[in-house]
């Protein structure tokens, strides 16, 4: 199936922000980066709307549940939250602010994407198997037509982000390169 994009397509991008990008990556961050600001810049361009969404988990419901792996520390560094300079926020911009991985859960994401009329939404950002992947599974719950920038996104774990990408993704969406997505924005 080629790929396609609804008339009113957003943009989101998820967590690219220092205190998610500062640990090793499975890809090289500035690709990545330089990536999604190429399809900030299209979407902006073309008058579609942009959603950036940052990450603080300090605080959060998760950091109360038990789980094998550690949870988020009750304090994190100063600027964890601040975006990396090349995604900068304008005006008209949606901004959002989470605190877990789904940048719909207790946020007002989805009613400023219905204010918009937005029936689809283009993703990217870090982690590929973290925020990305539970965006978009709320999203697809929501009936969102989907499509993930797969070279624009990375995770800290090389298995997890192929994972996502070749086993989850294709059932919640499309999967294309940031050029084939420019394509049709």
């Amino acid at each position: 199936m080629p790929l396609t994009l609804d008339k009113n397509t957003a943009l989101v991008l998820i967590d690219l922000q220092h205190g998610t990008t500062s640990a090793e990556l499975a890809h090289p961050l500035a690709d990545v980066v330089t990536r999604a600001a190429q399809l900030l810049a299209a979407f902006r361009a073309k008058g579609r709307p942009v959603v950036i969404v940052t990450v603080n988990p300090a605080g959060s419901d998760q950091s109360r549940i038990r789980t094998q792996a550690p949870g988020p520390p009750a304090q994190l560094p100063a600027g964890f939250d601040e975006l990396l300079p090349e995604i900068r926020v304008e005006f008209g911009d949606v901004r959002i602010h989470k605190q877990t991985w789904n940048a719909f859960y207790r946020t007002p994401l989805h009613d400023e994407l219905e204010r918009l009329g937005v029936t689809g939404i283009v993703l990217a950002g870090v982690s590929t198997s973290i925020g990305v992947e539970g965006t978009a599974r709320a999203a697809a719950e929501r009936g969102y037509n989907i499509a993930f920038a797969t070279d624009a996104m990375t995770d800290r774990v090389a298995a997890a982000h192929a994972n996502s990408l070749q086993y989850i993704f294709p059932r919640l969406g499309q999967l294309g390169t940031t050029d084939e997505l420019l394509a049709e924005v």
